[in-house]
């Protein structure tokens, strides 16, 4: 995609806000699930095509160091508005190539990001790559409507490249979503 697409797409969460995530239950779901993921102690997150910025808040507000990435200028601003006060760092930029220079994470966190990046193997090898030993990438995607990344291929080319993936899924947990739904939503875990 490019800017001016993702800048579109940005105009939708005017309908919608961050995916449901200003709705209390929906935003309780996250945090839980996040606070399952993410290392207990305060750590880097490198949120990558961060939107607005939820998750990255909800990072922060757990008290790990957040850098949080989008190519949209405007989702870039709505993240910085929404993170002002907590320390994280909002960055215009490439998810796939992130503008971090040397920098290495304790996470690197993307969500309904990978799916629509043109060489998914490459990016996660970059998205690796940005780990500081013993690090850990946590994957949120999905497929739903014909679009998206089953599983079984993020989980095949993540494995070379960490010790452990892990599979979760999402779907049946509609706390997450504020809704039933009926397609395939997951995590990836890789450690």
């Amino acid at each position: 995609m490019t800017t001016t697409d993702w800048d579109a797409a940005a105009a939708t969460f005017d309908d919608e806000p961050d995916h449901g995530l200003t709705r209390p239950g929906v935003r309780a779901a996250w945090a839980a699930r996040l606070a399952a993921w993410l290392p207990a102690r305060p750590s880097a997150v490198l949120d990558l095509g961060c939107g607005t910025g939820s998750l990255a808040l909800l990072a922060a507000e757990s008290g790990h160091h957040v850098t949080a990435v989008d190519l949209s200028p405007r989702m870039t601003e709505r993240a910085r508005t929404k993170l002002a006060g907590t320390g994280a760092e909002v960055l215009l930029g490439d998810a796939a190539a992130p503008p971090v220079g040397g920098r290495r994470f304790d996470v690197v966190l993307v969500r309904h990001v990978l799916w629509a990046l043109p060489d998914p193997d490459a990016v996660l090898r970059h998205w690796a790559s940005l780990l500081r030993p013993g690090g850990r990438l946590v994957l949120v995607e999905g497929v739903w409507q014909g679009a998206g990344l089953p599983h079984e291929r993020v989980v095949a080319a993540l494995a070379p490249l960490v010790e452990r993936v892990q599979h979760v899924p999402l779907s049946a947990d509609s706390a997450l979503w504020g809704k039933q739904i009926d397609d395939d939503r997951y995590a990836v875990l890789g450690v």
